[in-house]
């Protein structure tokens, strides 16, 4: 019986020495809540500069200078704490404020409770230096004048158009009001705002100074003044606005040639030597192909310290100085610049470094994989300073191009040592092709692009007439169709000015994404309202 009573009582223990952790509970999960502020919020006729918001729990600030917004905005920045944790979030207010003004101070998702940071989301402050909160609101979307998903957030602004504005002000004075966009589409809502007429503005603001700096800022604006109160919703459309054309102080760059930087638009851009020069000088001009320089070759050598250059481009002309330096002289450098996988349209380009003046064809030739020769011709690029290569080509093929001793000459006289590059094609079931039918369009000339999940231009056709499109040997993917109403029938796509109050060629995007496949032929119809 003993022996019995000891064997139940040993069972009692069984797993009494499992091993766990506690639980602790449920997460917090609750945001922290606001007990009180002082002076209240939506006080009136404030005159202090200390506001004190207290929460039930202790809070902290994450990322407040991403998520403060204060309308108008300030000039001295706020003093804001706690700066580790505390109940009480204290602002002090180090600018002077205007009479008759009401503010706004937006943390957006700045503040959090300490332990599992659950936000107290969009909290927003308001006081009034006048008798009352001013009340009204003017909201809208951005968007983006050329890509179909643009970066956000970004920033909207209310200048007030009273005796002292003028436009340049958005280039050195911060505005009336300001939001920014709360969601994906590009939502803004203006509150609190006073009756009156302003410019309505949109920055995708790099520097988040609420100021516009061209160079770096994209852009959008209301043509009109908007007048409050109003019922109207705004759509606002960001561009980056061209550089002013200016040409940049010379570069001397080696022994016989000399760059000439530029920003803007400079299509007529000529450069003419205007310093005493040696009997039989002469020099060429190019192109850079990736970036907004022109390329200065000259000869013979000089034996100056500097050369003065006049620099003319649609009506304007600079008088330039290119310092020389003793430097030592470039030689012929070819290079190819094409893909190692062509389609049956490419031609293959070569590119130099030296200005190119004639080729002999014949020591060019192209062969296939089984060494039979492929009729081909050459042709000279002047304008970028390159060399193109046709010929006709198969699928499925390979093929070999061999540039022989003397078969290219550079402006020096210089030839070229052997050269020999290899190609292939690919079967033509490795291509989707896309036919487009364009339907009651009723502006033209339009320009029809197809561009990528980046939005890098693959292909593109100028029309001028409701018609089919047709765009084959294209790599299996995703794709984007836009049509630009090429308004000045210049063939590219013009960007809008703030000061002329211009705004950007119209862009329209086919309503989805197109899937090309492999040995497919994609066929839609774009209706155009």
């Amino acid at each position: 019986m003993y022996l019995f009573i000891a064997f139940l009582f040993s069972l009692s223990f069984t797993d009494c020495a499992k091993k766990g952790f506690p639980s602790g509970g449920k997460l917090d999960s609750i945001p922290p809540v606001l007990l009180r502020s002082t002076p209240e919020n939506y006080t009136t006729n404030f005159n202090g500069n200390e506001i004190r918001i207290t929460f039930d729990e202790y809070i902290k600030l994450k990322d407040l200078s991403k998520n403060l917004l204060i309308s108008p905005p300030a000039t001295y920045a706020p003093i804001i704490t706690p700066l580790s944790t505390s109940k009480t979030l204290k602002i002090q207010i180090q600018d002077t404020l205007k009479e008759n003004t009401t503010y706004s101070y937006n943390f957006g998702k700045s503040i959090v409770d300490n332990n599992e940071e659950n936000p107290f989301e969009y909290y927003k402050y308001v006081f009034s230096t006048g008798d009352y909160i001013d009340s009204l609101t003017l909201s809208g979307t951005v968007k983006d004048a050329e890509l179909l998903t643009p970066s956000f957030p970004a920033t909207v602004l209310l200048y007030e158009i009273n005796e002292v504005f003028k436009d340049s002000l958005i280039y050195t004075e911060k505005p009336t009001y300001i939001t920014t966009t709360t969601d994906s589409i590009g939502s803004f809502e203006l509150t609190n705002l006073k009756e009156g007429s302003y410019l309505l503005l949109a920055l995708k603001d790099k520097g988040n100074d609420y100021l516009f700096q061209p160079k770096v800022d994209k852009i959008a604006f209301e043509k009109t003044y908007v007048t409050l109160p109003t019922d109207t919703t705004y759509t606002l459309n960001l561009f980056k606005e061209s550089a002013d054309y200016r040409v940049i102080n010379p570069k001397h760059e080696s022994k016989n040639h000399i760059l000439f930087g530029y920003e803007g638009n400079a299509d007529s851009l000529t450069i003419e030597v205007i310093s005493e020069v040696p009997s039989g000088y002469t020099s060429r001009l190019f192109k850079d192909r990736s970036t907004d320089t022109l390329h200065y070759w000259f000869k013979p050598s000089v034996e100056v310290d500097s050369l003065l250059f006049l620099a003319k481009n649609r009506g304007k002309t600079d008088t330039l100085k290119a310092r020389i330096r003793d430097l030592y002289v470039d030689t012929l450098n070819i290079k190819n610049v094409s893909p190692q996988v062509l389609t049956p349209k490419d031609s293959v380009i070569l590119a130099a470094n030296t200005p190119l003046t004639s080729f002999a064809s014949e020591l060019i030739t192209v062969t296939d994989k089984d060494t039979v020769a492929v009729e081909a011709s050459v042709k000279i690029n002047r304008t970028n300073n390159t060399l193109a290569v046709f010929f006709p080509k198969l699928e499925s093929q390979s093929y070999t191009m061999n540039v022989l001793p003397g078969a290219i000459t550079d402006f020096f006289e210089t030839t070229n040592d052997t050269l020999k590059y290899t190609f292939r094609t690919q079967a033509l079931s490795d291509y989707g092709t896309l036919s487009l039918t364009l339907s009651n369009a009723r502006e033209f000339p339009l320009i029809v692009q197809l561009v990528d999940a980046k939005f890098k231009v693959v292909s593109e056709k100028l029309v001028t007439e409701n018609t089919v499109v047709d765009f084959d040997y294209l790599k299996p993917a995703s794709y984007y169709l836009r049509i630009i109403y090429d308004t000045n029938a210049n063939g590219i796509w013009d960007t809008g000015s703030f000061l002329d109050r211009r705004a950007p060629e119209r862009v329209v995007y086919y309503p989805s994404q197109l899937e090309v496949r492999s040995n497919w032929s994609l066929q839609e119809t774009f209706t155009l309202e």
